[in-house]
């Protein structure tokens, strides 16, 4: 896998000088040492190792070349020597001496000598031993060292990418230098100076150390330490060399956000950092389902009902009666309380049933099944409105039954349900389109077979305990094995099990399971489960699952789900048995598994069904079937293993392990398992490669017992030896391991699929650097350095090459023995996505600029999720390895380590993370112990180093330990050189000393009930720990302590050791006065090194303090800010560290504090706060709060609010602003956290605290003076805004931002012209549009017209953003979606906005919004959510900080938050560095007292007409049994409640209220408004269903004058009239003047001017009357509206609106419990009373009347025979009912004895009904049940269903035919029943649509379809009817009767005789039979006739006429 060429001498040089060589193959090139002074011979005696992973071809070059070094000016060469490696290929290993060529390509006498060694991939070259090249000292670390740079392409073959000539081959120099050689001095200096300009961008956050680029460790072999600066530029350079001269900022990686991850060296791994498993621990989930209605369910005139079933759970809806396509819009909802693994595992099963009553079940439909981990994995969670395809699973064959359209959404804790608005739903009638199924589900899904093959299993546990089993040896005489394992697999919902095999460990069953269903199946895990059959009760043993989605591809190329024959490992509880298993969980498959229990052999297969066929079984019933035995190498050669542990160092031991001695056990499989393995192993061994008939049934037994060995007598070795512990300190001990480190090894057997985990290998290292790039880019980020595009640049690029480098490895083994299919296509599959992957990181990199960033990041997050989908392979090989902390042989804790991440390969990439490398492992422990506070402790963090990999490549096992050791053997003797040592002695030792310089924490988690912490941390290194002081109540500790640990030993090389110390664990615990501390939180970090001879200096040290991410468990819990050194001991002692500076603080005793070059430097700030008042404070000990003050804290200087004398009175403070001055960093990420606590002065000068909060981060109230861009304003010229009162027909709304000095137009809406309104007609339907007139328009007008234009918008946004993505063009893409406000975090850029402007939008930017052409209504806003998030909580100038007391809870839940608020502080704060500007106190209306805070108003006590609008609710969670509620509002503000109880709206879950609530108030008092929603009920309480809490406080003193919105024209009558009591020129001219804006001053023509900008508008108003008068109200509202563009004052102000905000349930937290929607006008009493509030009551529906005439029919099917002729015939009658009025349909009389499917009817249905024309739906009321306490309002489609029916005597009706028509746009009628055709039913968009509410009145011919036995739509009649559409006054005026009455009586029908019965018109009856049967044979008879006829008189009389003509006659 390498090429390594010795460089050995050059001679017979000429003269005398410093001589260099460079070595170059394949691009990449190195340098040797500069020998100094050597005249005609050069020992350069060096070598050098190129890893190659694609074979060498014979053709390739290795070129040497000699140069004269010079110091100053470019080397000069002497001479090259280059080699075709043919010769090498061939032969392994060659040694040549040759002379050099000059730049002539002329001989020179130059000589040099050389060898080369090759060892090839397949190692089909001759294996060279290694040793002989490890006798050398540099040879041995040059043979270590990794690769040099990981990333690169060179390794593919020769591409050009090495150094290039010249200029930066000075910059390689020094790489390759023996110890104690110095660099050249030109070099040093040079080196410092450049890496002094690397370091100074370095960040907090940085975990860099500057070491972070270095990938090889050789570089600081070759004796750097003296000359640390340089060494670090060295690497930064050569690692810059790839990219082209010169130092790429893209390719050196910036920190993550612990240090500690960031790992630079090869000898040690990273450690991970969440402790805890965050799978397993259970959640609520809530799963909301609406069945809206049902379609096209096949069988005649049913009786629906919807089952829904979830689990064990099951609702159904109501009952429809005699339909196909019913109607039911009810909501359901269930809720879990499980654990996410069995959650998303759960099954949706929708099914129809047929005619269920309380005594029949009903008939089975169809079903559909998807399981909710599908639905979970969809955007929002949720299917919006989609049809499932319902299928029988009793017919297979049978094809769709019907399609159910609903609403699925899943929510778990903190998810938030996006509910699209319900608009008209014109566009939901296309089902294909709109099928329930994930996104790349095919719409036409097949039945298949799943197979599951079940072989065999393979080292069970036992499943007795042995007390039975020596009862059962007693009584039976035999001992058999303890189990009888059956294997039980769950998919789809559906149960399969194979036999029981009786007492056996290693069970053959060999048995298929067959499933049948759906593909592709919705539902993702099949569960396979060994289960023990007991008569007691069955356990499992254990649980696998496989995800179908990792076995299949729906690709272009890709395959269906195959698996195997393959093994997978179980893994589950210990294998000791015991009655009560307490971790019988994990054998179920819930949570991680702590220890192996079998492997079970399996294969999955698949094939899809071809329904057509006959022989095929249509029931979906589970088989079970016997198959054949699999062949022993069918899943792959068995190998030998051999694993190798040594425990390096075992400290932070809990102390509750108790005394007792404490070992560790290693195991993989059953090997080296001690206790609890089996206890006899049958030992088979194969010798000379046995044969395949001998199983591997010793594969997984316990080989503790001696096993003979080629390799003398090996026996494994599994545990260290029991030690016992000594303490550490209070909590903790660690084992005494020093300088001996015990070791473990164990030989094992296994299939050699070692492939699989090679692949998943390279795949997981490129997964981990791309997820450290995409952390140190949101690093640079957050710290706000420049150019993250760059860095992501070069992930990208990192990306690209490492997709390459998979493609070109992967391609290996390809045949190996127990490849599988599924081996085969992933691999084509992963090579595929790796070269798109590889080409889209390669577009996307050249794409990445400033402004895309953000969009780039998220595609390139996105290939990181792919990369650890694609990375985890389904078919398992070798077992994971377990480490059991042993203490009195009980299993205390463990850690699981995956097999492929210490697996060895010969090549770098392939080889796992770990392998032969030191990591250090947090042991915990098992099963539920493990969650929660017990999972928080470490039970022990050891230091291991393991190696796996096959025996016979074992030889390197040992060489990636840190050197220094001697080997211990087990046994001594000839021989044991092979024998792995027993333990390691080490005799190389070092001594330290560690500097922890602890400075601050902040945002810990409150452990004090209090709602504080008593803060101080424990810093463990190797064994020893030390703590910080306890600071006393605060969340923020600011320690500035330095901990010095001495005589730290530390065991191998001191080099090693500089690049690869050991990790300093900080723990944070809470002092409680009583008890033990209690656990806050951990993080981790490597300290920066010093050896000896380094220099204590830049740019290294002093190092920097750094930011570390502070972890709980899983969740994260505040920052520590420290830095950590570890300074060698020199020899000559201690005395020559750099010194200590000694307690500087006399008060606080023997602490010494961070010294100076560490503590961040600090500069003079003032921090200002406004006291602006409490709310809600809540009491405390009982009492309430009466005389509150704040004290504000920020790094020890403070200030106190004034009192408050009266809470109750006036919670707000007398004195507004106060300061005070501090000291504070100049890095603004370094500001400490800002404290507030509020504090009650009781009587006798006692204190309480009430709540404290704290303020993590000061940045964002940091002042900073205003950018000169915005003083420019003030001179530029004046700008005119213009108003265009001519407006084209397509309205266009733009808006241009300015840049100051520009001359720019800006166009605006104006009002449109009355009259070409009117004109205007809707093109492409014929229908005419009614004009709305404007005494029509009221409120909900307007309300619907804006959700329309939202509609409109967000379809607009998602054609956009498609569009975008198909041209990739993202500049033009980042201005269309900008339309869109900045969306908020987490929701997709294209939902939940209208046409608002962006607040954070960049100036001179252009938005162009289009409308549909269409009747202009004035709209309003209608905000998706809060109107907070719009508006930045309208925390303009007033912030509001929630006060926590009390702890925090043990979960890492952030709900439980709420909880802990106890009051709000509202005020605000501004940081700024003392002397400030001039300019600033020089501003008009400056006024010293306010500080920064001016123009604020005061906080005297206000009254304020609060007035509530609730539009409606959506949504509400059922509250009745019945699956509905009953919703009514609940309003409290302050004292006042407001219960609309008797104004209840009956079973509905989407009221609709429409009322209005006046409410005075005062404000500070009374400002949180609570709207509630309950649930009316009859007997009992009613039922909080959610409420939504809304501080008004903000809102009105908000500059976004959130006090009543802006309506979009200003009109003083109708439905659009101005709210608010203020004009606009008022509230215009009252802004500017607080504002101090010059203006408004308005002129002629509609003019305004304001600042320096003018505006023009419209000037005319039309009062009531219709009289026009001049006005400036428009054009103030213009400016009003354009108010953010205004300079310095500009915000955005509050438009009219509604606002739709969650409602949420404080005993269901988290989960929405549905939506309201709302807005709130405020009116300050003291100025005009407000207008009377607008009238928001619901529409009422309209009553209309609809009249439909059957005339006649035509072509009706025929049922009947006649009674004597056998004829065909019907009698036929027409049934009509509009939808949802079932009881109230009506039948036409019959027309008996048709024989041509022709009726005469002539007859009249009329329908009454109310309807809602804006939501175009029917509205009825009625009792849902005989018990119902009242009528339930109904809102359903307007649909009208016509059948056609045939009558019978003495049995059931027999239905015909239907036809459905949806009265706001079905086909137009046909004119004759010859036009009329099965398409108008079955093709409707093909034909001319038409809605009866605007046509009043349609005939025509309709079609009549039905089903036929093959699911086939068919023509079965056609229906000639008349629909007339009246208002109920018009109803009134021309009334008409039912059926043929008066009054408006019609005909009777003119039916024909033959209706009569025959015999008494036998010839009228006979011409009937005769015409109607024989017509067309009578007509084929009589032409026939006359044929022959014809033929008969031509033969006649054509001889005759013959003669005639030859005679002539």
């Amino acid at each position: 896998m390498a090429l390594i060429v010795h460089l050995k001498t050059v001679t017979d040089l000429r003269g005398k000088g410093d001589r260099i060589a460079k070595a170059t193959f394949r691009g990449l090139s190195f340098y040797t040492r500069v020998l100094e002074n050597c005249e005609d011979e050069a020992q350069f005696d060096e070598t050098f190792r190129w890893p190659v992973t694609s074979n060498i071809d014979g053709t390739e070059m290795l070129e040497i070349q000699v140069f004269n070094y010079s110091k100053v000016f470019t080397n000069r060469l002497i001479g090259t020597f280059g080699m075709i490696l043919q010769k090498v290929v061939e032969e392994g290993q060659l040694e040549v001496s040759d002379t050099l060529l000059d730049d002539n390509n002329s001989s020179i006498r130059t000589c040099a000598s050389i060898e080369i060694k090759y060892q090839a991939i397949d190692g089909s070259v001759g294996v060279w031993n290694e040793n002989d090249y490890l006798e050398n000292p540099s040879l041995k670390a040059e043979h270590e060292a990794t690769f040099l740079f990981e990333t690169d392409s060179l390794l593919s073959g020769g591409q050009e990418s090495g150094a290039s000539p010249g200029k930066s081959d000075q910059n390689l120099l020094g790489e390759r230098k023996n110890k104690g050689k110095k660099t050249p001095k030109a070099k040093d200096g040079k080196g410092k100076t450049e890496s002094k300009e690397k370091a100074s961008g370095k960040g907090v956050f940085s975990a860099m150390k500057l070491g972070k680029a270095r990938h090889s460790k050789d570089d600081h072999k070759k004796g750097h330490g003296d000359e640390p600066a340089v060494l670090e530029t060295e690497d930064l350079d050569r690692k810059g060399k790839r990219f082209g001269g010169g130092l790429d900022p893209d390719s050196i990686s910036l920190a993550s956000v612990t240090a500690v991850t960031t790992n630079v060296s090869n000898k040690r791994s990273k450690p991970d950092i969440k402790m805890e498993p965050s799978a397993g621990r259970p959640q609520d989930y809530q799963v909301s389902i609406t069945i809206i209605e049902a379609r096209q369910l096949v069988g005649l005139n049913m009786d629906p009902v919807v089952c829904v079933e979830i689990g064990d759970e099951k609702k159904y809806t109501s009952m429809k009666e005699s339909t196909n396509s019913p109607y039911f819009n009810e909501y359901f909802v269930f809720e879990f309380h499980l654990s996410p693994d069995v959650m998303f595992d759960k099954i949706v099963k929708l099914s129809v049933i047929h005619s269920k009553n309380l005594l029949r079940s009903g008939t089975l439909v169809g079903t559909f099944k998807i399981d909710i981990g599908t639905i979970y994995s969809q955007p929002e969670h949720q299917f919006h409105h989609k049809w499932a395809i319902l299928c029988d699973p009793g017919d297979i064959t049978a094809g769709v039954k019907g399609y159910v359209k609903c609403d699925i959404a899943v929510v778990g804790k903190g998810d938030n349900i996006k509910t699209t608005h319900k608009s008209n739903e014109n566009d939901e009638d296309d089902i294909e389109g709109n099928l329930l199924l994930p996104e790349g589900v095919p719409s036409e899904r097949q039945w298949a077979r799943y197979y599951v093959k079940i072989y065999k299993a393979e080292g069970l546990p036992k499943m007795n305990t042995s007390i039975m089993a020596n009862m059962k040896k007693a009584l039976i005489g035999e001992n058999k094995d303890l189990v009888d394992p059956f294997v039980q697999v769950l998919f789809a919902g559906q149960k399969g099990k194979t036999s029981v095999q009786k007492n056996t460990y290693e069970p053959s069953w060999n048995e298929q399971i067959i499933f049948t269903e759906m593909f592709p199946p919705l539902c993702t895990r099949i569960k396979i489960q060994i289960r023990d059959s007991d008569k007691v009760n069955e356990v499992a043993i254990g649980s696998h699952f496989v995800d179908l989605r990792k076995i299949a591809n729906d690709g272009d190329k890709g395959f269906l789900p195959t698996f195997g024959p393959s093994w997978v490992n179980m893994y589950g509880s210990t294998r000791n048995y015991t009655l009560m298993d307490e971790h019988q969980d994990l054998n179920e498959g819930l949570g991680e598994g702590v220890s192996f229990r079998a492997r079970l052999l399996i294969s999955i297969g698949m094939e899809i069904l071809d329904t057509s066929s006959t022989e095929i079984m249509s029931s979906t019933d589970v088989q079970v079937e016997s198959i054949q035995q699999l062949s022993d190498t069918a899943t792959g050669k068995i190998e030998e293993f051999f694993l190798f542990g040594a425990f390096l160092e075992a400290t932070m031991l809990d102390r509750r392990i108790g005394d007792k001695p404490v070992n560790f056990e290693v195991t993989i499989g059953n090997y080296g398992n001690q206790i609890d393995g089996i206890s006899k192993p049958i030992i088979r061994k194969k010798k000379g490669g046995g044969d395949g008939d001998e199983e591997e049934s010793e594969l997984l037994q316990n080989s503790s017992e001696d096993e003979a060995d080629d390799e003398g007598d090996l026996v494994s070795v599994s545990s260290t030896p029991p030690m016992k512990p000594v303490v550490t300190d209070r909590n903790y001990f660690h084992l005494p391991y020093f300088e001996k480190k015990p070791c473990t090894y164990i030989k094992s057997w296994w299939q050699d699929q070692r492939r699989r985990l090679y692949n998943a290998n390279i795949m997981d290292k490129m997964a981990d650097k791309l997820e450290e790039g995409l952390n140190d880019v949101q690093e640079i980020m957050k710290t706000e350095k420049p150019h993250p595009e760059r860095r992501l640049r070069g992930v990208l690029e990192e990306l690209s090459n490492g997709c390459n480098r998979f493609v070109s490895l992967g391609m290996k083994d390809q045949n190996a023995l127990g490849r599988t299919k599924l081996d085969r296509e992933r691999l084509k599959a992963c090579i595929r996505e790796m070269e798109n992957m590889a080409q889209q990181a390669k577009t996307i990199r050249s794409q990445v600029k400033k402004n895309t960033f953000k969009d780039k990041m998220k595609q390139v997050q996105s290939f990181l999720h792919k990369l650890r989908f694609i990375a985890d392979e389904p078919q398992h090989s070798i077992p994971e390895i377990f480490i059991w902390m042993m203490s009195n042989n009980k299993r205390i804790a463990y850690a699981r380590i995956p097999s492929k991440d210490i697996l060895y390969s010969i090549v770098d990439e392939e080889t796992g993370k770990d392998c032969g490398k030191v990591k250090t492992v947090f042991l915990k422990l098992p099963g539920k112990k493990g969650f929660g506070t017990g999972g928080w402790t470490v039970q022990s963090k050891i230091e291991v180093y393991f190696w796996l990999g096959l025996n016979k490549q074992r030889k390197d096992f040992l060489c990636g330990l840190p050197n220094g050791y001697e080997e211990n053997k087990a046994v001594k003797g000839p021989g044991t050189y092979t024998m792995p040592p027993i333990s390691l002695t080490y005799i190389k030792k070092q001594l330290f000393q560690l500097r922890v310089h602890m400075y601050q924490a902040r945002s810990l988690c409150a452990a004090d009930s209090s709602g504080l912490s008593d803060p101080f941390a424990r810093v463990f290194f190797s064994t020893q720990s030390q703590c910080t002081e306890v600071l006393q109540e605060t969340l923020c500790p600011t320690w500035d302590q330095m901990l010095v640990y001495d005589n730290i030993e530390l065991y191998g090389e001191a080099q090693e050791l500089r690049d690869d110390p050991p990790i300093v664990v900080i723990e944070i615990y809470d002092q409680d006065t009583v008890g033990k501390a209690e656990y806050i939180g951990r993080t981790f970090s490597k300290p920066v090194v010093k050896m000896a001879e380094e220099e204590y200096g830049y740019p290294r040290f002093p190092p920097q303090l750094e930011y570390y991410q502070i972890y709980r468990g899983t969740s994260t819990a505040g920052d520590l800010l420290a830095a950590f050194e570890l300074l060698q001991v020199p020899p000559s002692g201690k005395h020559n560290l750099p010194p200590i500076d000694g307690p500087t603080d006399s008060d606080r005793g023997p602490i010494l504090p961070v010294p100076k070059g560490i503590r961040p430097v600090l500069s003079k700030y003032r921090i200002e706060i406004l006291f602006w008042g409490l709310r809600d404070l809540k009491r405390v000990n009982l009492a309430q709060v009466d005389r509150p003050r704040v004290d504000i804290e920020c790094a020890g200087k403070g200030v106190q609010s004034a009192l408050i004398q009266n809470y109750k009175k006036n919670p707000n403070f007398s004195t507004l602003v106060k300061y005070f001055e501090v000291d504070l960093p100049e890095n603004e990420l370094l500001h400490p956290p800002l404290n507030i606590r509020v504090v009650d002065c009781r009587a006798f000068g006692r204190y309480t605290l009430v709540g404290s909060h704290a303020v993590g981060s000061l940045r964002k109230f940091i002042y900073r003076p205003p950018n000169n861009t915005v003083q420019n304003w003030a001179n530029a010229g004046d700008i005119n805004i213009n108003m265009e009162t001519e407006i084209p027909v397509k309205k266009i709304e733009t808006v241009v931002k300015l840049d100051a000095n520009s001359d720019a137009v800006v166009k605006l809406d104006a009002i449109e012209d009355e009259k070409s309104k009117k004109k205007k007609k809707k093109k492409g339907d014929e229908i005419e549009e009614e004009e709305p007139d404007e005494s029509m328009l009221d409120w909900w007008s307007k309300y619907f017209a804006s959700i329309e234009t939202l509609m409109e918008h967000l379809r607009q946004q998602e054609a956009a953003a498609a569009e975008a993505e198909e041209k990739e063009d993202m500049e033009i893409a980042a201005e269309e979606i900008k339309i869109d406000d900045s969306p908020m975090k987490g929701t997709k850029p294209s939902k939940g906005k209208s046409k608002g402007q962006d607040k954070e939008k960049k100036k001179k930017q252009l938005e162009v919004v289009e409308k549909k052409e269409k009747v202009k209504i004035d709209e309003l806003r209608v905000y998706h959510k809060e109107l907070e998030t719009e508006f930045g909580n309208f925390e303009d100038w007033l912030h509001t900080f929630n006060l926590y007391r009390g702890k925090i809870g043990d979960d890492d839940d952030s709900a439980t938050d709420d909880e802990r608020i106890v009051g709000r502080f509202k005020g605000s704060v501004c940081v700024y560095k003392v002397p400030l500007p001039d300019d600033i106190a020089r501003e008009a209306g400056y006024e010293p007292t306010f500080g920064m805070f001016q123009g604020i108003p005061n906080n005297d006590i206000v009254n304020v007409l609060v007035r509530v609008y609730v539009v409606r609710a959506t949504d509400l969670h059922p509250a009745d049994i019945n699956g509905k509620a009953d919703p009514y509002i609940v309003i409290k503000l302050g004292k006042t409640e407001i219960k609309d109880k008797e104004n209840y709206i009956s079973k509905q879950l989407n009221p609709v209220f429409g009322k209005s609530f006046d409410i005075e108030v005062t404000f500070p008092m009374e400002s949180m408004l609570t709207v509630a929603i309950f649930d009316w009920d009859l007997v009992g309480t009613d039922d909080l269903i959610g409420e939504t809490k809304i501080d008004l406080e903000n809102r009105y003193y908000s500059k976004h004058r959130a006090t009543c919105g802006f309506s979009q024209q200003y009109s003083v009558h109708g439905y659009n009239t101005w709210r608010d009591p203020m004009k606009p020129t008022q509230i215009l001219t009252k802004l500017c003047k607080e504002g101090k804006v010059d203006g408004p001053h308005f002129g002629p023509g509609g003019r305004v001017k304001v600042a320096n900008r003018v505006f023009t508008g419209p000037t005319e108003l039309e009062d009531e009357s219709g009289v026009k008068k001049e006005t400036d109200e428009h054009v103030a509202l213009i400016v009003l509206q354009h108010w953010e563009h205004m300079p310095r004052v500009g915000c955005k102000l509050v438009p009219e609106h509604v606002e739709t905000r969650p409602l949420l349930n404080p005993e269901k937290p988290g989960i929405e419990q549905g939506r309201i929607e709302l807005f709130v006008d405020m009116f300050p009493k003291d100025q005009a009373a407000p207008r009377a509030a607008t009238d928001i009551a619901p529409r009422k529906p309209k009553n209309y009347e609809l009249r439909v005439v059957i005339w006649n029919t035509d072509d009706v099917i025929l049922e009947d025979d006649a009674f004597m002729t056998g004829e065909k015939m019907s009698d036929i009658y027409v049934r009509g009912w509009l939808k949802g009025q079932q009881e109230d349909k009506q039948d036409t009389d019959v027309h008996y004895h048709s024989l041509t499917g022709e009726g005469n009817f002539n007859w009249r249905f009329v329908y009454p009904f109310d309807y809602l024309m804006a939501e175009e739906k029917i509205v009825m009321s009625k009792k849902e049940s005989m018990f119902s306490w009242d009528e339930t309002e109904y809102k359903i489609p307007a649909r009208l269903t016509l059948q056609v029916w045939d009558a019978d005597h003495f049995s059931a009706d027999d239905f015909l035919g239907a036809i459905e028509l949806d009265l706001n746009r079905f086909t137009r009628g046909a004119k004759t029943a010859k036009l009329c055709t099965i398409e108008m039913a079955t093709d409707e968009s093909s034909f001319p649509m038409v809605s009866i509410f605007k046509q009043k009145r349609v005939k025509g011919w309709w079609p009549f379809v039905a089903r036929n036995e093959n699911d086939e739509m068919e023509l079965t009649g056609k229906v000639e009817a008349e629909l007339h559409l009246l208002t109920a006054e018009e109803a009134e005026k021309s009334p008409a009767g039912l059926a043929r009455n008066e009054p408006d009586p019609l005909e009777k029908p003119n039916r024909p005789d033959t209706t009569f019965i025959w015999f008494l018109n036998p010839l009228k009856s006979i011409k009937y039979l005769i015409c109607t049967r024989y017509k067309w044979l009578i007509v084929k008879i009589v032409l026939a006739l006359l044929l022959v006829i014809m033929i008969g008189l031509f033969l006649y009389s054509m001889p005759g006429y013959m003669v005639k003509k030859l005679l002539g006659a």
